[in-house]
């Protein structure tokens, strides 16, 4: 089942629910595009109208953040449970390492992708690697990149690039591409590389993941947990209002 929260669509889905829907997706063919929701992308995709129309079209869509969950529960409309981006992101590549799914690895620094599939590779000895490549190309060179993993013809393409060039580059490209599973990873590279650390357990499930991302990197943080994501709450505010009208 889908709900609607502050303009955002979001699949009710557990984790296990969204892996066997890709599964579903993998197997059936055709082209499907997946995305996270958390709180920054859904203050700018209610900024961004053409951000909110390729979130909103995509086939699988899992709420990644505390706040998000905690949110649809305070409106009325509860979710199964939060579906982080970083936990389906090995979750997928456990399972295509069982199943024979081929992946491509897309985004990053050379070195950090480079890295992502030395530990997958190692950890999983029957992943098949179609193809990898940094997240740094010029406008140019676009038409190169998708060619390019299109030849590959992988059955997941992850992509490890800044929101919203990922979500439009994904929009845009990605049943041109033909892939079968498309999924944006945020900063998931640079978990599994060793790059940035995760909040310890208890700090995830009480909904602290984001706060230990700021005193890891509190410069890079500050503007985004507490300028740009505190128009959070007035979007919620104002649901909450239109749900009383």
């Amino acid at each position: 089942m889908r709900i609607e929260l502050m303009n955002c669509r979001i699949d009710n889905l557990s984790m296990a629910e969204t892996v066997e829907t890709v599964g579903r997706f993998i197997s059936g063919g055709g082209s499907h595009q997946h995305v996270v929701v958390n709180v920054d992308k859904m203050v700018k995709a209610n900024r961004n109208p053409e951000l909110l129309e390729i979130i909103n079209s995509c086939d699988l869509i899992n709420a990644d953040g505390m706040p998000v969950v905690w949110a649809a529960r305070f409106l009325g409309r509860p979710l199964k449970e939060r579906v982080a981006g970083v936990d389906l992101f090995r979750a997928l590549v456990e399972r295509a390492a069982r199943e024979g799914w081929r992946i491509y690895f897309l985004g990053a620094r050379q070195e950090v992708v480079s890295r992502v599939v030395e530990v997958f590779c190692r950890e999983f000895p029957n992943l098949q690697v179609c193809g990898w490549r940094d997240g740094y190309w010029k406008p140019e060179e676009e038409a190169q990149v998708v060619e390019e993993i299109r030849r590959s013809r992988p059955d997941i393409l992850f992509v490890a690039i800044s929101s919203p060039k990922k979500e439009q580059f994904l929009g845009q490209y990605a049943r041109e591409m033909g892939i079968p599973f498309s999924m944006g990873v945020g900063g998931s590279f640079d978990v599994v590389a060793g790059r940035v650390r995760r909040a310890p357990l208890w700090m995830q499930k009480v909904g602290l993941e984001w706060f230990f991302r700021f005193l890891q990197e509190p410069k890079r943080m500050f503007r985004r947990y507490f300028v740009d994501d505190a128009a959070f709450l007035v979007l919620l505010w104002r649901e909450w209002r239109k749900k009383k009208e």
